[in-house]
Parts: structure tokens; C-alpha cells; sequence
């Protein structure tokens, strides 16, 4: 509470974008520059499923992008306002039956069908479907009516995201998102551990490093480098 009585909490201050804005603003991202991303969201996630909490809101406008001192391309992961121990029975948790938690278009399969308990793979999914938007700038799944993106998450085969772009997709990458992005559970990675090993696993054509990450920031974004 201030001096004068108003109440207020403290925010960190983060110099960046979020990465919805950053493909909106300046389009889909290299390949590398998506696999150096994505595994930072990894790290971060390992953390919340070691304490046995899935996100469940995983998608661009909940991960920044930032300038953290000097270095560039810091991930930070935001909003757990809806994470959940999924170790939770289901009398423990206040919840509205039937009530779908989540955005439709990065909602895991098994999220939308109620499938119980939903664990740490629909993040993985979701993250599926992050890549899947950093590297084409489109969702996997387009439809005006939320209800509709939701069915094609459970009944349809995604577009591989090398068919969704004319920029050039790694067959890694490509097969990595897929995989991510598969209607059973048990199909997918089956931790974050794995994702990560995964991620390093995928071949590019260069490395995107603490370097390339400031050169990019200094042409791009020069008024957050100050």
C-alpha cells in the first residue's frame, strides 16, 4: 500500500516483445532463431513440471521475448494464472463442468475432450503449436469460431509447417512440430527432457548465438538497446 492508501503490487519490468507481436511485426522467424527460443521455453517449463504444474495456457502472447542486461533473446514464460498440479484429484479443484480451460488455438487435444488428468504433454503440444506459428506466422488451425479450431485440434491432421510457408523448414524442425503436434499423448515427447533433447538434435544451416541474437536487436529494435 502507497502513502496515500492505494494499493499496488511490483512488476518486473520486461524490454521486448511478446512473441505474437514479434512475428506480427516482423514476420515468421529463422529456424534456428526458433529452436534457440524454444529451447529456453523448455528450461522454463522443466522447472513448472518438476513442481508438477502444467501451464496450460502455453502460446506467443504468454512468451517474451527480451533484453535482459546484455544479453538478447532472454525467454521469459508468463501468465501461470491457470497452471494446475496435475497430481490434483478432481475434488480438489473448484472447476465448471465441461468448462474448456485454455486458447483454442494452442489447446492440446485432451484438454478440449476432458480427458483426466491432463499433464505436462498438452504444454508440449501447445508449444507444438507456438513453432508451428513462429515458423509460418499462421496457426495450425484457422477457423472464425473457436468451437470449430477446437474440433480440428482433435479430429485433423495439421498442414506439416514446410506446406504452410515459402520460407525453408528444416525436415528436423518439420518433423519435430508434427510430432509435438500428434492427437495421442503417448505419440508426442513424452517430457520436456526429451523435447529439449530433441531440439538440439535438429539440424540448421548456421547457429543462431548471443551474437547473431544483439546484430538482430540493434537493426530491428535499436530504441530497446539503450
Amino acid at each position: 500500500m502507497s502513502d496515500g492508501g492505494a494499493f499496488y503490487y511490483v512488476m518486473e519490468l520486461l524490454i521486448g516483445r511478446d512473441m505474437q507481436s514479434l512475428v506480427r511485426d516482423f514476420g515468421p522467424l529463422p529456424p534456428e532463431r526458433v529452436l534457440y527460443l524454444l529451447a529456453q521455453v523448455c528450461e522454463s517449463l522443466a522447472e513448472a513440471h518438476a513442481a508438477s504444474l502444467v501451464h496450460r495456457d502455453i502460446k506467443p502472447s504468454n512468451i517474451y521475448v527480451c533484453r535482459v542486461g546484455l544479453r538478447y533473446d532472454f525467454v521469459k514464460v508468463l501468465d501461470f494464472g491457470i497452471a494446475k498440479d496435475h497430481r490434483a484429484s478432481d475434488d480438489a479443484v473448484v472447476t465448471i463442468q465441461h468448462h474448456i480451460v485454455g486458447t483454442p488455438a494452442y489447446i492440446a487435444p485432451e484438454v478440449v475432450l476432458g480427458d483426466s488428468p491432463v499433464d505436462g504433454r498438452a504444454d508440449i503440444y501447445a508449444l507444438g503449436c507456438v513453432a508451428y506459428y513462429l515458423v509460418t506466422g499462421q496457426k495450425v488451425f484457422e477457423d472464425p469460431s473457436p468451437m470449430q479450431v477446437m474440433i480440428h485440434h482433435v479430429q485433423d491432421p495439421p498442414l506439416p509447417p514446410s506446406q504452410r510457408t515459402e520460407l525453408h523448414v528444416p525436415a528436423d524442425l518439420d518433423a519435430l512440430i508434427l510430432r509435438c503436434l500428434e492427437k495421442r499423448p503417448a505419440q508426442r515427447p513424452q517430457d520436456i527432457d526429451e523435447l529439449l533433447r530433441l531440439i538440439r538434435q535438429c539440424r540448421v544451416a548456421t547457429d543462431w548465438d548471443d551474437d547473431r541474437a544483439k546484430d538482430w536487436w540493434l537493426t530491428h529494435l535499436p530504441e530497446m538497446c539503450q
